[in-house]
């Protein structure tokens, strides 16, 4: 990933609109999809309120029947409990996972909080084996913290 001042300038820009958090969340999860070749599936999972459980808001991608993912089941549901970073380069690999469509060969997943307390999480499919590096974590940390002030 080469251009990642040039991603987070837009992501800024994208984050401070004044337009609903809807469409921003909406217009994150298209740009990086246009931005980063092996984005291949973009989306926002949230707290489903009191619940143990998430809930798919904003994507790109094909969509995908697992739009509520109990705490602890998946990537997204281990992230929700252990509120850290999840890379997993190649799925084939991960006892627990939940498969979203046979192209997806990778994921990394990343928590969002807000007074530290982990609201939610951004989630990244790659149709590609091992593509992800530090600077996906950087960029995805990054757009976290954004997506916080205005969630």
């Amino acid at each position: 990933m080469d251009n990642i001042i040039e991603i987070k300038k837009q992501i800024e820009r994208i984050c401070s609109s004044q337009k609903p958090k809807e469409e921003k969340l909406q217009q994150i999860c298209d740009y990086l999809a246009s931005e980063i070749s092996y984005y291949d599936w973009v989306g926002f999972y949230f707290k489903n309120g009191d619940k143990k459980e998430l809930k798919l808001a904003q994507f790109f991608g094909e969509p995908t029947e697992h739009t509520i993912i109990p705490f602890g089941k998946g990537i997204c549901g281990q992230v929700a409990l252990s509120n850290k970073n999840f890379v997993v380069q190649d799925v084939s690999e991960q006892d627990n996972y939940i498969s979203c469509g046979w192209k997806v060969k990778s994921e990394i997943v990343v928590p969002i909080f807000i007074d530290g307390q982990n609201i939610g999480q951004i989630d990244i499919d790659s149709h590609s084996i091992n593509p992800f590096s530090s600077k996906d974590e950087e960029l995805l940390e990054f757009i976290c913290k954004k997506v916080s002030f205005f969630i």
